[in-house]
């Protein structure tokens, strides 16, 4: 896996995967960037909430549940010194469904945050990773 960013402009970076795929990395005005596109730290958000994301998903449909939306939200506390680190993270899960179990939906969100979610697990051996979930019924 490889990932590279080309410099802009300023503090504003194009980063690109393997995948192909391109996001614009910037700075807040005042450090002298832009604000054109995410801070390096809110990526760092994403990832865990995306991987953790696809994970619950992926587990959900194997096990027959009929979600019908999922938001995930994701609150990170970072240190108040440099290198200003995150301290905690938590990850939230919002299913939204017909009939969903509440046993299955804790159950994936244990496996992703236990198993199988490699940026949080990552994460997880400096930083407090807590997740949480709830149930929507859907309209």
């Amino acid at each position: 896996m490889k990932a590279t960013l080309d410099w802009n402009d300023g503090l504003s970076f194009a980063g690109a995967a393997d995948s192909g795929h391109r996001v614009t990395i910037d700075g807040p005005p005042d450090l002298g960037g832009e604000n054109a596109g995410f801070r390096p730290m809110e990526m760092m958000l994403l990832s865990v909430g995306g991987c953790s994301a696809m994970d619950v998903m992926h587990i959900l449909k194997k096990s027959r549940q009929q979600v019908t939306d999922c938001r995930i939200e994701v609150d990170g506390t970072r240190a108040e010194t440099e290198p200003r680190v995150f301290t905690d993270i938590h990850v939230h899960f919002i299913v939204t469904g017909r009939d969903l179990n509440e046993k299955h939906v804790a159950r994936a969100v244990q496996l992703s945050a236990e198993k199988y979610c490699s940026a949080s697990i990552m994460l997880s051996a400096a930083v407090n990773m807590t997740h949480s979930y709830a149930i929507e019924a859907a309209a």
